[in-house]
């Protein structure tokens, strides 16, 4: 193989972009094949709702779920500084990036917490974080505040190899001694933690993940101008996703749309990929040949070729794609659902953050975008012109029943979902005992779902109607121990490589930064074997801070080295941070 190689890159989502930038960047002649006849970026993408436009407006815009960039992203963050803006001269794709302010707590029955997103700048801001803290863990008892300070710690001075062991092996929900305390405790700190990381469940997930992630993002609150919470300020096509895939056209790439892999040919004899079978929306096959593949297709996709192909082979000379059977059951569902609203949202449009909401069956988290989108998105111009709101909801937990209905999420209706979503919402966003979100008959122009969530019905027990859906694109979830599943970016098959967030890498968890660092990881590799000159790309990893933490990590390490269990070397830590909080408090009345 040299640098004159042709690579097919198999999957345009982030990662099968990221892939084609670094590598027509430095010289390589490349070839994209993805599914989708008209979008690219995979679960990233915004759509046009179908059937939403009146006469001279355009369609409303529609999301997979909303697009959250923390300030610990570097790696698909410093693509984006490389995706020049068509309209704009001199601008990137990174500055259509825009600072998330604040965040929410929402709860059952109680006033939404407001807390600074970011290290407080000023007076007001430190307050609001003070009483938003202190707010916080008042509702818990003073073991349980004692328990999460003693947790929090115990993350920062933990060894990175006693969380690559013993960590992966213990869930987020066992670390936590969830099970000791109350469902508040649970509710608030093990599961609501979690849903920054959106699909993973506190019962399941790695506390080497959940704790790791958690930590950056803490990190990032503490630290001046850390920008813990980052938006796009359009529609994701709009602000990124467009200029992008026209700067890879505009480079070299060829794009190909429409053509969804099925089958690997391999070849035995010489131990390489020699060919990939695609559909096109006619069902009509082509083969496609190159010197270089590289996988860049979800998990689940990634086991159903190969269980497609002669994986006997393929899999003796690939060992470590053995796994992946396995590891596509640690998928879980998480899926954005968009209200289109004739009037704002009190608090929600105005207050520029995401809001988690607390104690929700199926574990919501929103953001409300056009505050984010404005002066140069235009609302009149879109659906029936009464546009006024655009309140972008995730669902992150579909196998539990709701409030409402009383079904899980899988097993409603579209509509139903919508209902119940509302409900949900309805509970949550309370203030002073006054509704903060009306009836939907009063502010609701329309809804959608996103278009991977199919709906079915079947007749079931007793000859009941039943409805049940399916996720054409389910989210990789890093569940306890699976880290050992997870193969490299490169195989022991010299011309098939891997670029998707199931790889192993620094991020270590399911989003657009494992796939820009998976697909970095793969080109690399890429690079060595051609034995190319061109510079390698960079791949950063997670910040871990120095000083007293080092050294108390670096304990840490000689400890678990020696086959001894983690041990606090302060444990009047937590006592004065609290004391500080409340001192602070009282003095800024």
């Amino acid at each position: 193989m040299t640098q004159s190689s042709k690579i097919v890159i198999v999957g345009g989502g982030v990662a099968g972009m990221s892939a084609a930038h670094e590598l027509i960047e430095r010289g390589f002649q490349v070839e994209v094949y993805e599914k989708q006849p008209v979008y690219v970026g995979g679960k990233a993408r915004s759509v046009e709702v179908p059937d939403s436009a009146s006469p001279g407006k355009k369609p409303l815009p529609g999301e997979h779920g909303f697009r959250f960039f923390p300030g610990f992203y570097r790696h698909v963050t410093d693509t984006m500084k490389r995706i020049p803006l068509p309209d704009q001269p001199g601008k990137f794709a990174y500055d259509n990036l825009t600072l998330s302010t604040k965040a929410i707590q929402a709860q059952v029955g109680k006033t939404p917490i407001i807390v600074p997103a970011n290290a407080p700048r000023n007076k007001a801001e430190l307050k609001q974080f003070i009483d938003a803290t202190i707010s916080t863990h008042s509702t818990f008892t003073a073991e349980e505040n004692r328990t999460i300070f003693e947790k929090l710690w115990q993350m920062l001075t933990s060894s990175r190899e006693r969380k690559n062991d013993e960590y992966e092996r213990l869930s987020w929900w066992d670390f936590c001694e969830a099970d000791r305390f109350s469902q508040n405790y649970r509710d608030m700190f093990v599961i609501g933690l979690t849903r920054t990381l959106v699909a993973a469940k506190a019962e399941v997930v790695s506390s080497k993940t959940a704790g790791n992630t958690l930590l950056q993002l803490m990190m990032l609150q503490a630290k001046k101008n850390g920008r813990t919470d980052q938006v796009l300020n359009a529609p994701t096509n709009d602000a990124w996703l467009w200029p992008w895939l026209t700067h890879l056209k505009g480079e070299g790439v060829n794009y190909h749309h429409g053509y969804q892999a099925t089958t690997i040919n391999y070849d035995k004899d010489k131990k390489r990929v020699a060919s990939v079978v695609f559909q096109d929306q006619n069902l009509e096959k082509k083969e496609v040949t190159g010197d270089i593949f590289i996988f860049a297709v979800p998990v689940e996709v990634m086991s159903r070729l190969i269980e497609n192909s002669d994986s006997q082979y393929l899999l003796q000379d690939a060992p470590t794609l053995q796994q992946l059977d396995r590891l596509k059951l640690a998928t879980q569902w998480m899926t954005g659902i968009q209200f289109y609203l004739r009037e704002p949202i009190p608090v929600l449009d105005t207050t520029r953050g995401h809001v988690i909401y607390f104690e929700t069956p199926w574990a919501l988290t929103s953001i409300s975008q056009l505050q984010f989108w404005e002066p140069d998105f235009h609302p009149e111009h879109y659906g029936d012109g009464e546009l006024k709101s655009i309140l972008s909801v995730d669902i992150s937990n579909w196998n539990v029943p709701g409030l409402l209905l009383k079904k899980p999420a899988r097993n409603c209706t579209k509509a139903e979902i919508r209902d119940e979503v509302w409900f949900q919402l309805q509970q949550c966003l309370k203030q002073q005992g006054k509704e903060l979100l009306k009836d939907q008959s009063e502010v609701l122009i329309t809804f959608f779902l996103d278009r991977d969530i199919q709906e079915f019905s079947g007749i079931g027990v007793n000859n009941q109607m039943l409805t049940f859906s399916t996720n054409a694109e389910p989210l990789l979830v890093n569940n306890v121990n699976t880290w050992g599943m997870r193969p490299n970016a490169y195989t022991a098959v010299k011309n098939l490589y891997l670029a998707s967030d199931y790889v192993q890498t620094f991020t270590d968890l399911a989003s657009m930064e494992a796939a820009n660092e998976a697909a970095r990881r793969a080109v690399n590799k890429i690079l060595e074997e051609t034995n190319s000159t061109a510079a390698p790309c960079e791949i950063w990893d997670l910040h871990e801070p120095g000083g007293l933490l080092g050294a108390l990590r670096e304990i840490d390490k000689k400890r678990f080295l020696k086959g001894e269990p983690w041990k606090d070397h302060f444990p009047w830590f937590y006592k004065i941070f609290y004391w500080i909080l409340q001192e602070l408090h009282r003095w800024l009345g």
